[in-house]
């Protein structure tokens, strides 16, 4: 089954780049600079950021949906970051080196599903969850740190 993966839309996080530590911290945002790599995942890019770069941590609403599974958590967005990542029927090198969470939600924002898996085998999962037709979306977390990775929808 085709599928997409896309990188949060850039345009929320684009006025806090340029923004001074005080003025970051008005938003409840921190800037952080990668010192390794992999470490600091870019949610827009669907890539590491290099060390050296820039990030905003942020906490953002990943699951805004009117259940019991509404959900936000901090994130990383490259200061920068000007352009959505899509992968179609492919799997970000980002997802692919990481102990991921998977969970599969209905379109009324209910858990259907849910499984911890490295994430070299995600593009494997993706076929099999989605071929369930109660299936509206699927998203992933990075196990570890808890935090969103992606979402993952019908192409």
């Amino acid at each position: 089954m085709a599928y997409v993966i896309r990188g949060l839309d850039p345009s929320p996080f684009k006025p806090l780049y340029g923004l001074s530590d005080g003025e970051l911290a008005a938003f409840g945002a921190v800037r952080r600079r990668a010192d390794e790599k992999p470490g600091f995942p870019c949610r827009v890019t669907l890539e590491d950021a290099e060390p050296g770069e820039d990030l905003i941590l942020i906490n953002y609403q990943h699951l805004p949906v009117d259940s019991p599974y509404r959900a936000s958590y901090a994130i990383f967005v490259r200061e920068g970051a000007a352009q959505a990542a899509e992968y179609r029927d492919a799997v970000p090198e980002q997802l692919s080196r990481r102990l991921l969470a998977l969970r599969a939600f209905d379109a009324q924002g209910m858990l259907l599903k849910g499984d911890v898996m490295d994430g070299g085998g995600l593009a494997d999962a993706i076929d099999p969850w989605l071929e369930d037709s109660n299936v509206a979306y699927l998203q992933a977390y990075n196990a570890r740190a808890g935090c969103f990775a992606a979402r993952i929808d019908r192409a």
